[in-house]
């Protein structure tokens, strides 16, 4: 994400319809996402998922998530409506995972999704994640607690670079 991305990012996370039904709905200010990809400890960074004619469609992100063993690295990645259901993000997550275990030293990468978000279990499971088990209402949004699946993939599942095949 550059610089003059920012004023989309802020859009895009104060967009209930972005966001959808499964993702805490928040509002963030563009100084405030300014302030937090500056500034971040848990070195998070977003790439925005460009369409072939430069069209901006969503984004792909990385995270490490602090946990008393270490840092847990996992990624996160959301699509405007109009374009959900056409592979992008299915490409953008064996994308990151490429990028992640060609640059980092990681034996594992994951990520979490609301276990009602099928569309969510697809691309990960495209992008050679594995289903871990279920994290019990640990989400309170949009008025209840959600459960949520925990996903990963570790080095000697990926072996290769997916996204050149």
């Amino acid at each position: 994400m550059e610089k003059e991305d920012l004023p989309l990012v802020a859009e895009w996370v104060n967009d209930s319809d972005f966001v959808g039904e499964y993702l805490l709905p928040i509002q963030w200010s563009r100084a405030e996402i300014e302030k937090v990809s500056e500034n971040n400890p848990f070195e998070y960074k977003m790439f925005i998922i460009e369409k072939k004619d430069g069209t901006k469609i969503g984004f792909v992100s990385q995270a490490y998530m602090l946990h008393f063993w270490g840092k847990l690295l996992e990624i996160g990645y959301a699509l405007i409506p109009s374009e959900r259901g056409k592979g992008y993000c299915t490409e953008a997550a064996k994308i990151m995972v490429d990028y992640l275990f060609l640059s980092k030293d990681t034996m594992r990468i994951q990520a979490h999704t609301d276990a009602k978000n099928v569309a969510s279990h697809k691309v990960l499971e495209k992008a050679g994640f594995k289903k871990e088990g279920t994290i019990r209402k640990s989400f309170f949004v949009r008025g209840e607690f959600r459960d949520f699946y925990l996903y990963s993939i570790l080095r000697e599942e990926w072996k290769e670079p997916k996204i050149l095949k």
